[in-house]
């Protein structure tokens, strides 16, 4: 949803509402949700970013509570409503960017959760877009500890296509804030686990 000005909070809080009980706007499939693994469908782009945030379990810990913070969005022109939304399957939360000229608001709802050890531990999860998102697709967001050599990685994947017709028209502006986005996100989630 693109707006002219900025969102109230009760604006926001009755978007996400409408969104709740709304379909995702592409098919869902939940082996799809491990994004850094599987192809995306055909006609979605997949990016995939990575970045070492340090080494042991201590480091480990802190990229947790950061992904539940969800500091991965702690960017200037990007709010997540709310932080304190939990990392449930079913959770449903709000991006809203400040595009300079005006503001978009964008729902989507988790859909699968991570939480796994092994060799590779990970946790984090991977959210879908709902209809009143620009984007259709999938993100997400895992922190990662590799035992074989105790380092810390946060890896953030996705797949998507245009879902509004202003993201169609304008594609490679589109494009230019997925990737700001990425970068910017790696860096949040290096500020956010050093605490």
């Amino acid at each position: 949803m693109f707006l002219l000005t900025k969102p109230t909070d009760e604006l926001i809080q009755r978007f996400i509402s409408l969104q709740n009980d709304q379909p995702f706007s592409y098919r869902v499939s939940y082996s799809d949700a491990d994004i850094p693994r599987v192809q995306p469908p055909p006609g979605y782009v997949r990016d995939h970013n990575r970045i070492r945030l340090g080494e042991g379990a201590e480091v480990f810990r802190s990229a947790k509570d950061a992904l539940r913070r969800w500091e991965m969005f702690n960017i200037g022109w990007l709010r997540l409503c709310w932080p304190d939304a939990p990392i449930e399957i079913g959770t449903t939360v709000a991006v809203l960017a400040d595009l300079r000229c005006f503001w978009s608001l964008n729902a989507c709802r988790i859909v699968r959760v991570f939480d796994e050890d092994g060799d590779v531990r990970r946790y984090g999860f991977a959210y879908g877009t709902l209809p009143d998102h620009v984007e259709r697709g999938q993100e997400s967001f895992i922190v990662e500890w590799n035992s074989t050599d105790d380092s810390v990685w946060y890896d953030l994947a996705a797949y998507s296509r245009p879902n509004h017709m202003l993201a169609k028209l304008g594609y490679p502006v589109t494009r230019a804030l997925q990737k700001r986005f990425a970068r910017e996100s790696m860096d949040a989630m290096v500020r956010g686990s050093a605490r």
